[in-house]
């Protein structure tokens, strides 16, 4: 017989019968969903905390991150804990999406270290263009540091080995959620996270992310990366390839900028040759403070110098000075941490290859190492080069330590100039100055180094004063060389940058840092951002005066000195170099010497930079408007498509 509760289908009472399996189990269920929650949001704030400490070298200012109520660390934290909430759901594993997502948060946080300790600058998403660059140069900084090397890579595969094993544990061992809870996790993550996403482009304001103290500075990436922290700073810089018009661009913009009808060709001296040489990491030494070097290892550029070129990098990013030296552009113009030849010059752009060809000239680009470094073989190739000579088609060269030397370039720039009866441009970019400058690179060092220094600094400054004293005299080999020559030779050379001497820099009291400072006063940013240039000819000597330059007016005091009657951009070049000599992210330069700090921040910006900018836009994102009034000889070597 049935019972009566069965019958009448009445659940007993707890009053009668007392507390039930199932009503102890959901207090308990609802417990251990909410520690579990607890859990993985102390787990997201450890994580970042962690990350912070390692960005920042610094567990102090991790805290104050934190600490900080105007910046958003617990902000990342909860995104983080959303992250591991979406994954445990995927997975159906509690807590298993920090295995995954924490390697994916830590070691971007160690190579952004690294990078600071090399190049000052944070780790941006467009460095991930060029990993393969990175890679090629490990022999060289494993030779420079075995220790560090051999212990980097015995802890990757530490790493990776209990990274492995910790996959597989969490799998097997951690609590499994139910359907239920998965569904929950999901319906509560991913709508939040896709909100913040919609956030995170700064060219859009948003009340909601000024109230979460996201603010993003993207004029200055060291304050950005401070305030915001490692990540929110790093997805912030996500959209930096996507180059928006300045405003008032637009056709009868580019129509209303001036340019006075000039004179086609050159002066009565005729075409001359031009030899430019970008030298790897050449600077003057003898500028570090508190040591001497015996004998003086650039004497010959001592002598000829014209003046300086103000590099827009330290210690590295060849390529955005290259950028500016080859096209008469700014880097100024561009977001900040992008490097156009990674990013953004996929079709032709007028060049200093493409005015030369366009006067008959053959334009040529000569660099010792491999053509994909840097995306060059494609970039020349747009930039108008007839052709690219790199490791893969020179002929075997001598080397200095394990770069190819500046003395087996310079014969092989002479050998191939002989060859030639047509006038050539060659754009050469040299190595033996890359760094690191490891003690016995070369086997006998003719610079003495005399000051109180530690050894290990004293070793690195004798190993790059000697590839200095061998730049300049491959450059007096040249310069004699040209001298024999019937044609007039302009020779042009001048460093990227200022190279990385770590601690040679702290040691000598030249700089507070082992890297620059990307912003400070006119003293401090000549400092930093100074290397040598020389404008020299076979015919009437150096060009004398010329100050500190911007390496975009480069094409312009080239063309100038040729005697070309209509310099680059017909003249408009020209006539913004007549006002500013320096144009850089930060700090701009008037031809009297006055300097305007922060001024790209400004509302209103001179009209010739307006114009300067809209040009730039217009040829490398626009519509190429200006192409037939300001840069002819591109328009018949690149001629539009009709629409």
């Amino acid at each position: 017989m049935a019972s009566f509760e069965s019958a009448v289908n009445v659940r007993p009472s707890a009053d009668v019968y007392g507390p039930t399996a199932a009503d102890d189990a959901r207090p308990s269920k609802i417990l251990s969903n909410i520690r579990s929650i607890v859990v993985s949001f102390l787990l997201a704030v450890s994580l970042i905390f962690i990350v912070e400490w390692i960005a920042r070298n610094s567990a102090a200012e991790a805290s104050a991150f934190f600490l900080d109520p105007a910046r958003p660390a617990f902000v990342t934290a909860f995104v983080f804990f959303l992250l591991f909430l979406a994954v445990d759901a995927i997975a159906g594993r509690a807590e298993y999406g920090l295995v995954l997502i924490a390697p994916l948060a830590l070691v971007p946080a160690l190579v952004t270290r690294q990078k600071q300790i090399f190049l000052s600058d944070p780790l941006y998403p467009t460095d991930f263009l060029f990993g393969r660059q990175i890679m090629e140069l490990m022999p060289v900084l494993v030779r420079d540091r075995p220790g560090t090397a051999s212990g980097i890579a015995v802890g990757l595969v530490l790493s990776l080995a209990g990274l492995t094993w910790l996959i597989r544990h969490a799998w097997r061992r951690f609590p499994r959620l139910t359907r239920r809870q998965r569904i929950a996790r999901l319906a509560v993550a991913l709508p939040l996270l896709g909100g913040f996403y919609h956030l995170m482009d700064y060219n859009q304001f948003s009340w909601v992310r000024d109230r979460l103290q996201i603010i993003p500075i993207m004029w200055d990436q060291t304050e950005n990366y401070r305030h915001n922290g490692f990540t929110l700073a790093f997805v912030l810089n996500l959209p930096m390839a996507n180059v928006a018009a300045p405003p008032g661009y637009m056709a009868n913009a580019i129509d209303a900028i001036s340019n006075e009808p000039v004179p086609a060709g050159t002066s009565h001296r005729g075409k001359p040759d031009v030899i430019v040489l970008m030298s790897e990491s050449f600077w003057d030494p003898t500028r570090l403070p508190n040591v001497k070097l015996t004998p003086d290892p650039m004497p010959t550029i001592r002598e000829m110098q014209s003046g300086d070129i103000f590099s827009p990098e330290f210690g590295g990013m060849t390529a955005n000075v290259e950028f500016e030296a080859l096209t008469g552009f700014s880097n100024a113009f561009l977001p900040y941490g992008s490097i156009p030849y990674q990013q953004y010059i996929r079709n032709p752009i007028p060049s200093l290859a493409t005015f030369f060809r366009g006067e008959g000239y053959v334009a040529r680009a000569v660099h010792p190492f491999q053509g994909w470094f840097w995306n060059r073989s494609a970039v020349y190739k747009s930039f108008g080069f007839e052709q690219f000579r790199s490791e893969e088609n020179l002929p075997p060269m001598e080397k200095r330590g394990i770069f190819t030397s500046d003395e087996s370039l310079t014969k092989e720039i002479m050998r191939q100039a002989d060859e030639l009866r047509d006038p050539f441009f060659f754009f050469t970019v040299t190595l033996q100055g890359h760094g690191p400058y490891e003690a016995n690179r070369y086997a006998h060092n003719t610079i003495k180094v005399e000051g109180n220094l530690p050894e290990n600094d004293r070793q690195v400054l004798e190993t790059y004063a000697q590839g200095v004293k061998e730049a300049d005299d491959s450059l007096k080999m040249l310069m004699d060389w040209a001298k024999e020559r019937d044609r007039e030779t302009i020779i042009v050379l001048f460093g990227d940058h200022l190279p990385p001497l770590n601690t040679v820099y702290t040691s000598t009291g030249y700089m507070p840092d082992v890297t620059a400072s990307r912003k400070g006063t006119a003293e401090q940013m000549a400092a930093s951002h100074e290397t040598p240039l020389v404008i020299w000819s076979n015919k009437t000597g150096p060009v004398k005066n010329v100050g500190t330059i911007s390496p975009a007016f480069l094409s312009y005091q080239i063309l100038k000195t040729g005697g070309f009657e209509h310099p680059y951009y017909t003249a408009f070049l020209g006539d913004v170099f007549n006002r500013y000599h320096v144009v850089d992210r930060y700090m701009l330069v008037d031809a009297a010497g006055r300097d305007t700090e922060a001024w790209s921040r400004n509302k209103k910006i001179p009209s010739v930079l307006r114009d300067y900018r809209f040009l730039q836009h217009d040829m490398m994102f626009g519509k190429r408007y200006g192409t037939d009034r300001f840069f002819e000889t591109h328009a018949e070597l690149f001629p539009q498509p009709v629409m």
